[in-house]
């Protein structure tokens, strides 16, 4: 398939340097991907059309990332990477030197870095996103932004740094829909990006509110939530190194659900998480 042929990912804008920045909505994460078998399961996302990385220090598999795009064809600047500054690099100083281990093993320039985890006991959040809008500032990334944070960690941060991150990473799926957060986010102009999708891949895939309208529309049901998940608004990096499965996670956008189907998915809310609690992690 030609790149003139791959689908255009619509994107969000977040607020970044010099400007509004745009971020394709559906991405491609890489956690729990070796660093020695992400490199084929990059490429294979970039060949389907997937125009967003995301990958993160903790995650052991920067430098097999930027191999993989520095051996694809497409330019720089065409694919939009993040990655992470992990818990135990906290801190302004820190988080600067982390920074730049991080660029030196991608190997390329980064567009978006986010806090990890706001690891409330270690009290050093603030100052690391203090690093983060450094960074921005000088032009080394394009916007700053969070994951995890709830309300009371995106209020301080805008109490005393005078702004709110970009963005915020997020554990979202039908099974936990954080109302109340997404809310927040955008009447502070924060995008909403979530991690977990498809809540690991469990029950959620076999409610029958979401096969039922899987079968309505002949899709399967990750692509139905993937598909709940663009029109809600979110960014959205599933996961997998399957190459169907990536295929098939970014074939979202020949097919839209109804407002009766939006409608039929709120009830799923039961604030289930498959992750940590941010409040208590690290």
């Amino acid at each position: 398939m030609s790149d003139q042929d791959k689908t255009p990912v619509p994107t969000v804008a977040l607020r970044g340097h010099g400007g509004d920045v745009p971020i394709p909505q559906l991405g491609y994460g890489v956690w729990q991907v070796p660093d020695d078998e992400v490199g084929p399961a990059v490429t294979a996302a970039l060949d389907t059309g997937y125009r967003h990385i995301d990958t993160a220090k903790i995650y052991g598999n920067e430098a097999g990332v930027g191999a993989a795009l520095g051996q694809s064809e497409l330019a720089a600047d065409d694919v939009f990477l993040t990655t992470k500054v992990w818990n135990k690099d906290q801190g302004y100083d820190e988080t600067l030197r982390a920074f730049d281990d991080s660029e030196k093993r991608l190997g390329r320039p980064v567009d978006l870095y986010l806090v990890h985890w706001p690891v409330p006991a270690q009290d050093t959040y603030v100052d690391t996103f203090r690093a983060l809008l450094k960074l921005r500032d000088d032009g080394r990334i394009r916007a700053a932004g969070v994951c995890n944070f709830e309300i009371e960690h995106l209020q301080r941060v805008k109490d005393e740094l005078g702004e709110f991150p970009a963005i915020n990473q997020i554990e979202l799926h039908p099974y936990l829909q954080q109302e109340k957060l997404r809310t927040f986010h955008a009447a502070n102009g924060i995008v909403t990006e979530a991690w977990s999708p498809l809540a690991s891949g469990g029950d959620v895939l076999t409610d029958p509110v979401i096969g039922h309208i899987a079968q309505r529309l002949g899709k399967t049901p990750a692509q139905v939530i993937l598909r709940w998940h663009l029109q809600i608004g979110n960014v959205v990096i599933p996961k997998s190194v399957t190459p169907s499965r990536i295929a098939e996670n970014f074939d979202l956008f020949g097919f839209e659900l109804t407002e009766d189907d939006l409608a039929a998915i709120v009830p799923l809310d039961r604030n289930h998480r498959t992750g940590p609690d941010p409040k208590k992690f690290g």
